[in-house]
């Protein structure tokens, strides 16, 4: 409250959400985590959630047309703006396939994920990474084509593979479900490449069931690395 009993303008961070509800909910309970670890006080920020139908994300992502899969991120993205928020962060890596797409038509901006990601990969002096995920974002280019830029390479594993990790997050880490056997035959995956710095978790429910305790491999959790970019961001606003 301001000294006059009105309320002070203050800012938001939108969160677009549903894709699926475990890591959004990764992402509230992170982001406040880290805040207090900062500050040790409950002035945390303002966040606001839109949690998109994850069906029909899914379905819209099988889609030969893109338009109506970004008219669909469009709608929660409008609706985070209409709710005041100051920037948004997408809790999903797959809708990162249409970033730019996104970035151009939000009036706030989008943090992205990838980026975040990527930063942290360059930091790290990393050449050669590892992209696990879902098998939408392992058969797109959106990761390879901006670490490239990096000069970083980025390499998927075969399509045997692709089908075991897919069908572990969404029979299993969407809905909650983390079994030993999953984590098993993940990390089996992860020790294949020798060839590789370090391993994209590019999934936000990957973090869920692979912690860096796990494997020698050097994990890049996209989860955490785009909670702490969101942080620094509001704090830098």
């Amino acid at each position: 409250m301001n000294g006059k009993g009105g309320l002070e303008r203050v800012n938001r961070i939108g969160i677009l959400g549903g894709m699926s509800y475990e890591s959004t909910i990764k992402y509230y309970d992170l982001l406040l985590e880290k805040y207090y670890e900062k500050f040790n006080d409950y002035n945390y920020p303002e966040v606001v959630i839109f949690s998109l139908n994850f069906q029909k994300v899914i379905n819209l992502e099988h889609e030969d047309d893109k338009s109506y899969y970004i008219e669909y991120l469009m709608e929660g993205i409008n609706s985070l703006e209409k709710g005041g928020v100051s920037f948004i962060v997408m809790a999903a890596n797959s809708p990162h396939a249409v970033y730019e797409d996104l970035a151009k038509l939000s009036k706030v901006p989008i943090l992205s994920i990838v980026k975040a990601t990527a930063e942290k990969a360059r930091q790290e002096n990393m050449k050669k990474l590892l992209l696990l995920g879902i098998k939408f974002t392992m058969q797109s280019t959106f990761y390879q084509e901006y670490c490239r830029k990096l000069g970083i390479e980025v390499i998927t594993p075969s399509n045997e593979e692709q089908g075991v990790i897919d069908k572990i997050i969404f029979d299993e880490l969407v809905i909650g479900f983390f079994k030993q056997e999953s984590k098993k035959s993940l990390l089996q995956i992860i020790n294949k490449y020798d060839n590789v710095d370090g391993v994209i978790l590019g999934c936000t429910e990957l973090p869920l069931i692979l912690t860096q305790q796990d494997t020698d491999k050097k994990l890049l959790d996209t989860v955490e690395l785009h909670v702490e970019a969101t942080l620094n961001y509001f704090l830098a606003l």
